[in-house]
């Protein structure tokens, strides 16, 4: 196994060893909290598909909406 060496700011440093379990490196950290990502985007794929054509067109209004700083209607 290779090792690199990384630099971190002072503020990272002490929110990783905050993170840091009993007996974990900072390596295992890292792996840890990089695991515990969000879920693959296929996880989301079809949800939208039961929704009706007006439910769909009220949706994606809402979110021009949101993009486009307008009030909501």
């Amino acid at each position: 196994m290779g090792f690199k060496t990384i630099s971190l700011s002072d503020g990272v440093y002490r929110r990783l060893r905050a993170e840091r379990r009993s007996g974990e490196s900072f390596g295992d950290v890292i792996t840890r909290l990089l695991e515990a990502k969000q879920p693959p985007l296929m996880k989301y794929a079809g949800a939208w598909k039961p929704l009706s054509e007006a439910e769909l067109r009220s949706i994606r209004s809402r979110i021009d909406r949101l993009r486009h700083g307008t009030p909501a209607r």
